[in-house]
């Protein structure tokens, strides 16, 4: 009878060290957008040409993307504390570098380091919620704060970076990671409970190989498909390259006796289904930031900080409505929550294909950002949990990179499909029009045409939720004990 009581004796430490996994998640969220608003004055400072500025973005979700599911692994066998720290530490050099370039060869660099040890640090954080919390009212309280920081974070990157731009510097928006980190790894030292993998822990370096050139190659097409196009040589190629690649890799691990990817951990209907559902959602909740970005400053002519401030309300809406998802996911479990989540934020996102070139931000723009903020708490919470439904501690890690794998390769065909989208629209609207270039009229048709497929797209994602996740509340109570068992490691 001694074992099921120590297994459910929670850790002592566990809330101090949630506030090490929130600093260590925001970090990550934050450093892609709090870029975004800085592009325009790094692009002018450095000398940076149109085609090379995508650069500064793409090389981080290159690097992070393509190393994730090594990071997941590395932190299951070599310890998810440990990882952490590493990944602290080295985000923060990275940072350092980035925040003191002086050339654009320097930057784009910089960025790629700090994606690989964002590859490190973001599979360790997710993990750690699952094996440090072992009660589910708990467990979705902590998920609840890791969901507001990845729904809201790039919005709150977006305000943080207006106002480095405008009151010291472009560099600061890299430099600013470098205290933080250190706060967090002296905090992980204290609080943060050491946890790995046991058992079979060896390494699959072909399927580490093959699983990591396949996501980089991928992602480097698509990327290729913003500046060449989606027929363009350069993209068919690499994608061409990295989807064989990831068939190779799949078989290489329906073979392998210690595979970085346990098949069951796609395989399991629901986690699937949460896992497919990130990768739509990662592609349709990008064109919000973007285009409202763009609508904020080259049709309303506001300024950086301005358009970042006005992106405040969707941050204090995520945070409110993860807040209701914690409360709501052990009482309910998540299909139908998160299926009202994708609901509002298709709502949401028809409030914005309704724009027009004199659309202000009120009333015509804040309930949309209303609506879609509250969708987010309520997707992004029960997404997290539902990811690591199951997994056990020998594969956590692995299960949180396959969720952040979906998330940044859909981010990356987000970037490149619906800018392409909307761009096409745009040049067409110009030439139907028979304008000397681009007006407010023209970029706006281009976002509407972005919208509807947004639209769409979270539509899907919902409906492959709803179909495919069956988790009830009874089943998140069944493996408690099962979480918490492995956490006394």
């Amino acid at each position: 009878m001694s074992q099921p009581v120590a297994a459910i004796v929670p850790d002592p430490m566990r809330w101090k060290a949630l506030v090490v996994i929130a600093i260590s998640q925001l970090m990550v969220v934050l450093d892609a957008s709090i870029v975004n608003i800085a592009l325009p004055t790094i692009q002018q400072d450095l000398g940076m040409s149109d085609a090379n500025r995508q650069w500064v973005i793409t090389a981080y979700t290159l690097a992070f993307g393509g190393l994730l599911l090594l990071g997941g692994r590395i932190a299951d066998y070599a310890g998810r504390k440990r990882m952490l720290m590493v990944g602290l530490a080295g985000f923060a050099i990275a940072s350092a570098i980035g925040g003191i370039s002086t050339s654009a060869g320097m930057l784009i660099a910089a960025r790629g380091l700090q994606g690989l040890f964002a590859a490190l640090l973001a599979p360790a954080a997710l993990s750690l919620i699952t094996v440090t919390f072992t009660d589910s009212k708990e467990r979705a309280k902590a998920f609840g704060v890791y969901g507001a920081l990845s729904g809201g974070g790039a919005a709150v990157g977006l305000v943080l970076g207006g106002i480095l731009v405008e009151y010291t510097s472009w560099h600061w928006t890299l430099l600013v990671n470098v205290p933080i980190a250190v706060i967090a790894v002296l905090l992980a030292v204290k609080y943060v409970k050491e946890s790995r993998a046991t058992g079979n822990t060896k390494y699959d370096i072909p399927g580490a190989v093959t699983a990591t050139l396949g996501l980089v190659s991928l992602v480097y097409g698509i990327s290729k498909a913003q500046s060449v196009g989606w027929n363009g040589s350069e993209t068919l190629i690499f994608m061409g390259v990295g989807l064989v690649l990831l068939a190779i890799f799949l078989f290489i691990e329906s073979r392998s006796t210690h595979p970085l990817l346990p098949l069951p951990i796609l395989l399991n209907r629901t986690r699937g289904g949460a896992y497919l559902a990130s990768f739509f959602v990662g592609i349709g909740m990008f064109a919000m930031f973007l285009f409202l970005s763009y609508f904020f400053q080259a049709v309303l002519h506001y300024s950086a900080l301005s358009s970042g401030l006005l992106f405040l309300p969707f941050s204090a809406g995520v945070v409110v409505s993860a807040g209701i998802a914690s409360q709501l996911l052990p009482r309910f479990g998540p299909r139908y929550v998160t299926f009202g989540g994708f609901v509002l934020a298709v709502l949401g996102m028809f409030v914005f294909a309704e724009l027009v070139a004199t659309s202000t931000y009120w009333p015509n723009i804040l309930p949309g950002m209303i609506l879609m903020s509250l969708g987010m708490g309520l997707i992004f919470v029960p997404l997290s949990a539902v990811s690591l439904f199951g997994v056990g501690n020998h594969d956590a890690g692995v299960a949180s990179a396959v969720l952040n794998t979906s998330q940044q390769i859909g981010g990356s065909i987000g970037l490149a499909f619906l800018n392409t989208i909307a761009a096409s629209a745009t040049t067409a609207y110009i030439v139907s029009n028979h304008l000397p270039g681009p007006t407010a009229d023209a970029l706006v048709d281009g976002f509407h045409v972005a919208y509807l497929w947004s639209i769409g797209i979270l539509a899907l994602a919902g409906i492959i939720w709803v179909v495919l996740v069956r988790m009830t509340k009874e089943d998140m109570k069944a493996h408690d004990a099962d979480a918490a068992a492995p956490a006394m490691h």
